[in-house]
């Protein structure tokens, strides 16, 4: 990418995080992927995870960054996949976040020894390897152009079928770790995300303000352990309950292989839940 894409690309960051474009960020996104492995399978998947909250004044910025970078895709050659992990620890200034979880502050929590910063909102985490402010665009796009140098292990997920009891069934392949494992255990992750969540807030830092939200995180689950020494490092079927409250139209399915160690990130998928 030349310099001069790079400049237009952190201003359209920017952009994104002013407050003037929030009626856009209300739209729901529109690139999705039609199945992992497809289209998807030529370009590098990064996966940016942010920690925010709604009771957070300095989080909608962030919000909105990454509901850009979803819907616009705006990195060549990359898959952007977005993980937006609502924490609790704001709930007790005024305004209960109603996407919160103690698991997603104890995953936060989990990166606060590799960076040896204390948790905040809005953080970003790029690939488990950097951290950033969330709303800061230039710092956002240096840190995917760096990641997207990186190896990926490829990931395939490929729906199957809904069993009796309402389970959908997944199953996940992944190639040959492409990154040196250092002695550390990847794990193979599964999560569900929703788009186009929102809250008309009114209590907290963000009283009166309606927050909308992209690739929510509603749960995350360990499906296996990758073994670095065969070409097909892992495959197997991974069973999901759906929550009759999520919108299936709006989620997507996400897998990633994460070290358990150095928090890498080696490599990601993502399908739409429609599919």
């Amino acid at each position: 990418m030349t310099k001069f894409s790079t400049v237009i690309l952190a201003a359209g960051l920017l952009v994104a995080a002013r407050p003037a474009v929030a009626q856009d960020a209300a739209a729901p996104a529109a690139s999705t992927p039609a199945a992992s492995g497809e289209a998807a399978a030529a370009k590098t998947p990064v996966v940016i995870e942010l920690f925010t909250s709604e009771g957070c004044s300095t989080c909608p910025p962030a919000d909105k960054v990454l509901g850009y970078m979803e819907e616009k895709q705006p990195f060549p050659g990359t898959t952007v996949i977005p993980l937006e992990e609502h924490v609790d620890y704001w709930n007790h200034e005024g305004w209960n976040d109603p996407y919160s979880s103690a698991k997603w502050t104890d995953r936060q929590k989990s990166y606060a020894g590799l960076f040896k910063k204390t948790e905040y909102t809005p953080q970003m985490v790029i690939d488990g390897k950097t951290e950033l402010i969330g709303s800061d665009g230039p710092s956002v796009v240096k840190a995917v152009q760096a990641a997207v140098q990186a190896q990926k292990t490829d990931v395939k997920i490929v729906a199957a079928a809904t069993d009796a009891k309402g389970l959908r069934h997944y199953t996940v392949t992944t190639g040959k770790i492409s990154a040196a494992s250092n002695g550390d255990s990847p794990e193979v992750w599964l999560a569900v995300t929703e788009d186009g969540l929102q809250s008309s807030v009114n209590a907290g830092e963000n009283s009166g303000q309606t927050l909308h939200h992209a690739a929510t995180l509603r749960s995350l689950q360990k499906i296996g352990v990758a073994d670095a020494g065969k070409p097909e490092s892992f495959s197997g079927d991974a069973a999901v309950k759906f929550d009759s409250k999520w919108n299936a139209a709006n989620s997507h399915v996400v897998v990633f292989i994460q070290d358990k160690k150095s928090r890498e990130i080696l490599g990601a998928g993502w399908i739409a839940l429609s599919n």
